[in-house]
């Protein structure tokens, strides 16, 4: 039996997000992946069950390596808007710091390969954003509505404005963190 590898592991994901990335996921079969990855296709199996099992993986990696970076020195002390915004910035520079990983995430939540993850598990490492949120609503300073549709007005926008494809570079370069981040509150506070 083989052991594993952690840094085969991470050439893996590392070449499945660069492949997806240039050639889509149909045209990244197993053996191209693990060809730019340095391994063998067999190799890809020892930590995979599949092709469809690395791209969840990997993706589900990305999400989970978002959550580390923004809730990392969370303080749910602070009042809802800061600790909001704390959030939001955080991810704004993780993601403009990250943008093959976010560019792999985009289009892999606009696939048919989303409804292979796992949600609810994926969900409980943002918990305690969610529980902002709620909390923010509890004290009436964001709208009573689902907290999926409050995701969507806060941190959707920053898809667009850390994409340098669909975010003019005169806008990426001079986006003020401070507006952006009051327009998303805007949209969500009562």
């Amino acid at each position: 039996m083989r052991l594993k590898d952690n840094d085969k592991k991470q050439a893996l994901f590392n070449a499945t997000i660069k492949l997806v990335n240039e050639i889509g996921f149909d045209s990244s079969s197993v053996s191209k992946i693990a060809r730019e990855a340095g391994v063998s296709p067999a190799t890809l199996y020892i930590y995979f069950d599949n092709k469809e099992d690395l791209l969840v993986s990997t993706y589900v990696q990305i999400k989970l390596k978002t959550s580390k970076a923004v809730l990392n020195d969370f303080d749910d002390t602070l009042p809802i808007r800061e600790a909001l915004k704390d959030i939001w910035v955080k991810m704004f520079k993780h993601m403009t710091q990250n943008q093959d990983e976010y560019k792999f995430a985009v289009q892999f939540a606009n696939s048919p390969y989303i409804s292979l993850v796992n949600r609810e598990e994926l969900e409980a490492h943002y918990e305690p954003i969610l529980a902002l949120l709620q909390k923010g609503i509890e004290q009436k300073l964001i709208k009573n509505v689902e907290t999926e549709l409050l995701t969507v007005f806060v941190f959707y926008p920053l898809t667009y404005l850390t994409n340098p494809r669909s975010c003019s570079g005169s806008l990426l370069g001079n986006i003020d963190i401070d507006t952006a981040f009051t327009m998303a509150w805007d949209a969500i506070k009562v």
